[in-house]
């Protein structure tokens, strides 16, 4: 695997921003595989991975490492999760799979019950409706078109393609224009003090809490937002508030206290789709204007550009739009759509949004500006897609994840979380203060 991650490493260091002369820093060690695919997915996790362990060390230049199999635990941590030692449940509602339709596959994702609601609502059933009702009501339908009907109702789903039909879309071709990592400079600023970072998190699901839960483990102060009206489920924030503060405040408030959260910030992570979050004046170049020398780190599923831009969307979704789900099962439509071994396309990007997020800082901190970083779901995807692929997944021993897991005490319990992947001069990586406690913080910054 030495040579496939050190020029994956490469590419992801290029487009996070980094310097030359920094790649020699990071040592990998373990088996060259650790996660069983076609697509070279442990090599890819070690670049995300390493390049954000690189722009935390850039200032130091200290020696950073990464083990493949803390990696695999890592890149599955909702997967290790205990609470008072045991499983935490699973998080994916019975909806949330592949379902056969009546000219091929669709992937529906239902885990939060307003997307569920919309879901049966368009399938013509009710609470009440086993399985097989769903399965036949979902069957009447053709794939793009029950699609297109659910999220037009508010739901959420992607009829799954191959890797050529996904190309051939506008939403496909938009997506192929668009860079692993996008460097936009919105405005110029005078170059901010050093401080220990301030993030605001204005993100949910994982990509997003991935890259903001990372850089709480490099030390920044992260306060994380949610609406009072749109509870979290709970593996999603064990998972991924440690180290952070995380608040309730109604956005729609006009009460001045985010404007106030705004301007006490150094970096803002946004994990919206593109324009959701505007009305607020939340689109990047209004921060800009308003608060110059923000970092501004934006996330989406689909991208900015084409017809897809304002759909909603997941990790699963975008595996079964792009192609990856066929490739996965071994290139056959006509069988079940496979899936990559853990939620790749998610980590990745949040590890990548991460690096980005702290080149972009140390950047501004020298040169002073108003930066924007912007990175998709579906970009990562074209990435994974374009990566010389195997004939088939390689068998993979199973990794122990005892030595990559840590306890913390919780108000919700005592909670075995997966270890921030990766060593800094040769110690582990660990949680800090405070535990995961969603919505019991103030929304100010201490």
């Amino acid at each position: 695997m030495g040579r496939v991650w050190a020029r994956l490493l490469l590419q992801a260091w290029n487009a996070v921003g980094g310097a030359d002369g920094e790649l020699d820093r990071l040592t990998v060690t373990g088996p060259s595989d650790t996660l069983g695919s076609r697509f070279p997915v442990t090599a890819v996790g070690v670049a995300a991975v390493g390049a954000s362990l690189l722009a935390a060390t850039a200032s130091g230049r200290e020696p950073a490492g990464i083990d493949t199999r803390q990696l695999a635990v890592a890149l599955r941590s909702e997967r290790y999760l205990r609470r008072d030692g045991a499983s935490a449940g699973d998080p994916f509602d019975a909806l949330s799979a592949f379902h056969r339709t009546a000219d091929g596959w669709l992937r529906l994702h239902a885990n939060y019950p307003w997307h569920r609601v919309a879901a049966l609502r368009v399938l013509g059933c009710d609470e009440s409706a086993g399985p097989d009702a769903l399965a036949a009501a979902v069957r009447r339908w053709p794939s793009t078109e029950l699609e297109t009907a659910l999220h037009e109702a508010g739901g959420v789903a992607a009829a799954v393609r191959t890797e050529q039909e996904w190309w051939a879309t506008d939403a496909g071709r938009a997506a192929r224009t668009l860079p692993l990592v996008e460097h936009r400079d919105l405005g110029p600023a005078v170059p901010r003090p050093v401080r220990r970072a301030r993030v605001l998190d204005l993100t949910r699901v994982i990509a997003g809490p991935v890259a903001t839960r990372t850089l709480a483990a490099h030390g920044a102060d992260v306060l994380r937002i949610d609406a009072p009206d749109r509870p979290e489920i709970p593996l999603q924030y064990w998972d991924t508030l440690p180290g952070k503060r995380s608040a309730l405040h109604d956005l729609r408030s006009d009460d001045g206290r985010l404007e106030e959260l705004l301007a006490g910030a150094d970096v803002v992570v946004t994990g919206y789709r593109p324009g959701a979050l505007d009305r607020f004046g939340l689109d990047p170049e209004k921060l800009a204007a308003r608060h110059p020398g923000l970092v501004v780190v934006t996330l989406s599923a689909w991208g900015h550009l084409g017809p897809w831009a304002g759909r909603r969307g997941f990790d699963s979704l975008v595996q079964a739009a792009t192609g990856i789900g066929v490739a996965e099962a071994g290139g056959d439509p006509e069988q079940p759509p496979g899936a990559l071994p853990a939620q790749v396309l998610d980590h990745v990007t949040g590890y990548l949004a991460a690096a980005a997020a702290l080149v972009a800082l140390a950047a501004q901190r020298r040169e002073g500006g108003t930066r924007h970083v912007r990175l998709s779901l579906v970009g990562t995807a074209a990435w994974l897609l374009g990566q010389p692929r195997a004939a088939a997944a390689p068998d993979v021993a199973g990794v122990d994840p005892a030595p990559w897991l840590e306890d913390l005490d919780a108000p919700d319990g005592r909670l075995t979380l997966a270890s921030p992947p990766g060593t800094i001069a040769g110690r582990g990586l660990h949680w800090p203060a405070p535990a995961p406690a969603f919505g019991t913080a103030s929304p100010t910054w201490e």
